[in-house]
């Protein structure tokens, strides 16, 4: 329950002590950001190209035994690498445990939350501002790690031999729009857990977990976002076909697809149970290439759609818990009436 605000009380600029309140998460988020985003950049040229002289070198050995090559730059690459995709698919439990735990959490518990309502700040206003600086911020942050990190993929791709193909989970995840809806979503969920929790560490806590939550519900409904692409193989041969994989098996002469009991005709005995099941062929449901952005604008919209619903129940339940008036003061209780003996004797 909140007082109304005083009349002609000015209202406090809202961005200006967003920002003085949460000075160490910003600078640390900049360095974050400005660091990461530096090692991409120096993975995707220099480094890239480095690595790319030295393979060919390697390459051109031909296996002699006595081979020259810049092995250091080869191994450096790798590493900075998985360093940098790791800082990008971090950036969405970093945001969701600092909405939870210090973007609403903390004020709640803490009480200056209530304290700004009783001014000229309304509870919705209030929100929204702890919303919508940080939204546009980590929309334009993550968004450029995300850019930074494809450039960087795309640079190595078919020049370092031990570059990810695309379909790399790791990979697929840092080099699109997803880090970005994931990230979203993280503080539209951190916000909500911080109102309902009220308690610093364990809106922290509930945050993060229930962004791996929605992370792993992604993961597994990804490969089924968008329709796949059959590529049939030999019974030699054993599944094939490059790309996310949405499932594979046996096909048999009547059409009908069956588990595969083995993986290759080659394997001893797998020809007896291929030839028990009537198999002519294997199949895999994969993603090419080419579905690599469908994937990610569709696991991302659904994404948005669920920071938005986070959202609006995030605001709903201020306004449940401030919309009640404060009760006004108890009256002050009358004097007693004296007796009719007493005002007789009076």
């Amino acid at each position: 329950m909140t007082a109304a605000p005083a009349p002609g009380h000015p209202a406090p600029r809202q961005l200006r002590w967003l920002l003085r309140l949460h000075r160490p998460a910003a600078l640390a988020w900049t360095l974050l950001v400005v660091a990461t985003g530096a090692a991409l950049l120096w993975l995707g040229g220099p480094l890239t190209d480095a690595a790319a002289t030295a393979w060919k070198e390697y390459n051109a050995c031909a296996f002699a035994p006595r081979c020259s090559y810049d092995q250091d730059a080869i191994l450096l690459y790798k590493d900075l690498y998985a360093y940098t995709t790791a800082a990008v698919l971090a950036v969405p439990f970093l945001v969701a445990a600092w909405a939870g735990a210090s973007l609403t959490g903390r004020e709640l518990e803490s009480g200056t939350a209530r304290l700004a309502w009783t001014q000229a700040v309304s509870p919705a206003r209030w929100l929204a501002a702890r919303l919508a600086f940080p939204a546009l911020l980590i929309t334009v942050s993550t968004g450029l790690l995300a850019w930074l990190h494809r450039l960087a993929w795309t640079s190595g791709e078919g020049r370092v031999d031990t570059a990810k193909p695309w379909y790399d989970m790791p990979t697929f995840y840092s080099g699109g729009v997803l880090p970005v809806a994931l990230a979203l979503a993280g503080l539209a969920a951190g916000a909500l857990t911080g109102l309902l929790l009220r308690r610093t560490l364990a809106a922290l806590a509930t945050a993060a977990v229930a962004l791996a939550g929605l992370w792993t519900a992604v993961h597994l409904a990804l490969p089924h976002l968008w329709p796949t692409v059959t590529r049939l193989s030999s019974l030699r041969d054993g599944p094939s076909g490059a790309g996310i994989a949405a499932g594979e098996g046996v096909l048999t002469a009547s059409g009908d697809r069956v588990p595969a009991p083995c993986g290759s005709s080659l394997i001893p005995g797998c020809r007896a149970e291929l030839a028990d099941l009537n198999a002519v062929s294997f199949y895999r449901d994969v993603h090419p290439a080419a579905h690599f952005w469908p994937l990610h604008l569709t696991a991302s919209a659904a994404l948005l759609l669920l920071a938005a619903l986070l959202t609006y129940a995030a605001f709903h339940l201020v306004r449940r818990h401030t919309a009640a008036p404060l009760a006004p003061p108890a009256p002050l209780p009358a004097p007693p009436t004296p007796a009719p003996a007493e005002r007789a004797a009076a």
